[in-house]
Order: structure tokens, then sequence, then C-alpha cells
């Protein structure tokens, strides 16, 4: 499978998240046998919010969002964005939510990911071709 460039990433996205708001959430909340969440956070460089459709994964207390950027060598800027500002709002299943995020531990993801992998076996693939350690970002709802 060909990396795709980020540019190209970040338009799909931004269709995806655009599709999403248009259809009233009719249209986008899965990829495939992946579901999809929209993710709010907020830029670390302009403060100002930003909204990407991420797959997630149903955890204890909240979801596990995979920070693979479709296996580049960069992080996506949610990811950053996050590490910068940890609460978020997410969209699941229609109903909003705030969250606060964290970056699962080497051992934490050891116990997640063959889960993350049975749900789009596409991220082993990335996994296999970036340089980087893809994260797993656990969004706990806040109190």
């Amino acid at each position: 499978m060909a990396r795709l460039k980020p540019g190209l990433i970040r338009a799909i996205g931004g269709f995806h998240a655009w599709l999403w708001k248009l259809t009233g959430g009719r249209v986008g909340t899965a990829f495939g046998r992946a579901p999809c969440m929209l993710l709010t956070t907020k830029g670390r460089k302009t403060g100002r919010p930003r909204t990407t459709p991420v797959l997630y994964l149903e955890d204890t207390g909240g979801f596990v969002a995979v920070a693979s950027f479709g296996g580049n060598d960069a992080h996506p800027a949610w990811y950053l964005n996050l590490q910068s500002c940890p609460e978020a709002e997410v969209v699941v299943k229609g109903e909003r939510r705030k969250v606060v995020a964290r970056t699962l531990s080497r051992e934490e993801k050891a116990i997640v990911w063959p889960r993350v992998v049975k749900m789009y076996p596409n991220f082993n693939a990335y996994q296999q071709r970036t340089k980087r350690e893809i994260p797993l970002v656990k969004l706990t709802t806040a109190a």
C-alpha cells in the first residue's frame, strides 16, 4: 500500500468532516467496519478549534484514538494539538462529549493494539512503514 501525502490526508479528512456535518451525521460515522468520531481540539498555534474525523475504539471509561496519519513519519496535527492542550470534544454516535486525552504507555498500547488492528487491519501496515511509534490516545469523558 502506497503512503498518502499528508496534504491529501488532510484534504480527505476535511471533506469527511464537512460531509458528516452536512448530513447531520447520517454519513461519515464509520470507515468500513471501523467507527469514526469527530474530534475537536484547540489549535496549538492559533488557539482556534480544529475538527477532524478520527477512527476510534470504545474502551472502558472512554475511547482510544489512533494517531496513525496514514503511516506518515509525522504525527497528525490533532495529536500535537492534544499534547499542547489535552482538553477536547468528541461527537460519537450523535452525542457530544468533553474529553481529556492522554497517550497510552507502551505497555498499555501492547494490550490495546491487537483490538485496534482487528477493527482496522491497515493500522498494522501503517506502523510497519513509519519510523515513529504510532501513538494510541485515551480520550476519557471529562467530569
